[in-house]
């Protein structure tokens, strides 16, 4: 997640851009007609800046995109562009797919936005994007990355940043590259209590590697209980990567 952090705002002004191509797009439904506000729904983690989606870091873009589109008449003629934020976080500061939830569905009726803006955590992303689809609403993530929003149970969402399924497409050509096909140890740290993104992540290379018949072994690891017992891991990938390609993603 780290890496996408200096770059959190540029995905913020995609996401408004293409929320505006589909706004377009339907200005001329009926149901809408008399509506001057065009609402954006934001569902992100208010305060953990930990996550590179979290409202401090792509907040402020979001609030000059929508400052710049309503500066431009020409862009949604007689309409104004405004957001409504509820934060998808819990009391500890971790995403909550349980209060993500609730919060779409307090905004869907208090607002009937035209179009979402986030969650980006997986586990959050999950329920709002059901509902979305369901609502037949737009939903724009730089987030929801897990392999299962690939298919086509989320025809909603729309994802601005990258996918682990991409990043299982890159890890199999390099495997072609070297000529690894036999063998591939993922270690990863699991911490289930949060988003759990080194397990995403490894799903997507496990099941881009498995796709071509190379066989997949995983150690797991819990890098926030001390001590952590680096050289039985390095040992683990020893003895089960050996001449072959070991991985890792912490």
């Amino acid at each position: 997640m780290a890496g996408w952090n200096q770059g959190a705002a540029l995905p913020l002004v995609l996401m408004v851009l293409l929320v505006l191509l589909d706004l377009q797009r339907v200005a001329g439904r009926s149901p809408h007609e008399t509506q001057k506000n065009i609402t954006l729904a934001v569902i992100l983690p208010q305060n953990n800046t930990n996550y590179p989606w979290a409202w401090p870091r792509v907040g402020p873009a979001l609030e000059r995109a929508v400052r710049t589109v309503n500066a431009d008449a020409s862009l949604l003629p007689d309409h104004v562009l405004i957001y409504r934020f509820n934060s998808s976080e819990d009391k500890a500061g971790v995403c909550s797919e349980s209060l993500a939830a609730l919060m779409a569905v307090d905004l869907k009726l208090m607002y009937n936005p035209w179009a979402f803006i986030g969650p980006g955590c997986s586990y959050t992303s999950s329920p709002v994007g059901l509902f979305t689809t369901h609502w037949d609403i737009p939903m724009v993530t730089a987030g929801a990355s897990a392999v299962a929003f690939d298919g086509g149970i989320y025809p909603s969402i729309t994802n601005t940043g990258p996918t682990h399924k991409k990043l299982g497409k890159f890890a199999l050509r390099i495997c072609e590259h070297f000529g690894w096909r036999e063998h591939v140890m993922l270690i990863f740290s699991d911490k289930k209590d949060d988003d759990r993104p080194c397990y995403f992540a490894s799903e997507g290379l496990q099941s881009e590697l498995e796709s071509i018949n190379i066989t997949v072994e995983e150690r797991v690891f819990e890098e926030h209980i001390l001590p952590v017992n680096y050289s039985n891991i390095i040992l683990s990938i020893q003895n089960g990567g050996r001449g072959e390609s070991p991985s890792t993603q912490t």
